[in-house]
């Protein structure tokens, strides 16, 4: 065994040099002066060696403490060169030296920030705070059991969030996935609950179509207890048949004119869905003409919001939007129309109602202008939403449709107030 005398007093030499201590350790000595400790030790058959720091910065005695560690993880069946790699992976990345769940979903998303829209980028980081951290954030990323995975996720089928539960789980994947590349994690325990998974139905999502069965609809929806915002968004929703993610995230700073004969909803190039190098652009705002009653819906809406950011904010959280599944839970419980109609499908219900009317009225000039209104790229030219494009007609469109849409309905106030009665 050597003494911290025999550290200090070693001379480098011509060629460099060890000061052998016991058990494997000793402190080599370069032609430098350099001096650092290091530890000869076999794992698999083979010799290896680990490096524990210089000294003085590293005494004998801290030396002495790394390779006693060092030699306990031989006993374990661990190759401490190996552990060795994996915690300076760990401090470089700046994650938890613990390793959990949070940490390393927290380094994932950072990670996506480059390539992800400023939205999605919230969205991925809200459903991992309200669906993944409660349950198993603060857990060692390596001990999450695919039972613990599969409960969150049949928690959000439950509600009829199908397809949010696949994203989730293609998300906690690839969080697995930087673990297990950080050897924090064996396995991936989200891929082996996919089979947990409802499957998504795709194609046609459940509209009605018939101009009758749209307004009974709308008159039952509105009729069943509900949050305002919510009956509010449904109808403007229903009257604009624009995308439900536009609805919800819609702020009053958008709507223009309203006061005027040629109101406007100018819908910002993020909140349309197109890909992310022309949704940067602010040639792809979309720009809706809006009917009287829409006006008188934003108008309603916007007293009720009481100046908070967004025009159909949350109950719980004043400061966010209304969730997005709020109108689909609400759809489904409407009497005698559960699961034939949901959000999405009142552009179908625009399209269908409005292109058998233009061929009914020999206008068919009408249905290329229906399809600009629902924003639609038009196949096998440029893809550009011309802002000013055919907005006369697409004006008195929008009044023809709100018009037979909401004929005997009673005004947006009494979706706050409560219906009158006659």
């Amino acid at each position: 065994m050597i003494t911290d005398q025999h550290c200090k007093s070693a001379k480098p030499r011509e060629q460099d040099y060890k000061l052998t201590d016991e058990k494997g350790l000793y402190l080599q000595v370069k032609t430098s002066g350099y001096k650092v400790w290091r530890l000869k030790y076999r794992f698999g058959g083979k010799e290896k060696r680990l490096t524990f720091g210089p000294y003085p910065e590293v005494s004998l005695r801290e030396a002495r403490d790394k390779r006693d560690a060092a030699r306990r993880l031989l006993r374990d069946g661990q190759d401490p060169g190996e552990v060795h790699k994996r915690t300076a992976a760990r401090r470089h990345s700046g994650i938890d030296p613990d390793g959990t769940f949070r940490a390393i979903a927290l380094h994932w998303h950072k990670m996506q920030l480059p390539q992800w829209k400023a939205k999605h980028a919230a969205d991925v980081l809200h459903s991992l705070t309200v669906e993944a951290f409660p349950a198993f954030g603060d857990k060692p990323i390596g001990e999450i059991t695919p039972a613990e995975i599969r409960m969150v996720l049949e928690r959000i089928q439950e509600r009829g969030a199908v397809e949010t539960a696949h994203r989730l789980r293609g998300r906690f994947s690839s969080v697995f996935q930087v673990a297990m590349g950080l050897q924090l994690a064996e396995s991936d325990p989200a891929a082996s609950v996919a089979w947990a998974l409802r499957p998504i139905v795709r194609g046609m999502q459940p509209a009605l179509t018939k101009l009758r069965d749209c307004r009974a609809f709308l008159r039952a929806m509105e009729a069943e207890p509900a949050q305002p915002a919510t009956k509010l968004a449904s109808r403007l929703l229903a009257l604009t048949a624009a995308r439900p993610g536009m609805i919800r995230l819609a702020e009053m700073h958008e709507f223009e004119g309203l006061d005027t004969e040629a109101p406007i909803w100018r819908v910002p190039a993020e909140k349309m869905k197109l890909v992310r190098a022309e949704s940067e652009q602010e040639v792809f705002e979309f720009i809706l003409p809006l009917a009287r009653q829409a006006v008188a819906t934003v108008k309603v809406a916007a007293a009720f919001a009481a100046n908070r950011k967004y025009l159909f904010p949350s109950v719980r959280h004043s400061h966010r939007p209304f969730t997005d599944n709020a109108l689909n839970v609400n759809y489904r419980r409407v009497p005698g129309f559960g699961g034939m109609h949901v959000p999405h499908g009142w552009r179908a219900s625009f399209s269908t109602i409005m292109n058998e009317r233009a061929i009914e009225l020999d206008r068919p000039a009408d249905r290329a202008i229906i399809d600009l209104m629902l924003a639609h790229k038009p196949a096998g030219v440029e893809s550009r939403y011309n802002r000013a494009a055919y907005m006369p007609r697409r004006r008195e469109l929008a009044q023809e449709w709100a018009d037979l849409l909401l004929e005997g309905a009673q005004g947006p106030e009494t979706l706050v107030e409560g219906p009158r009665k006659s």
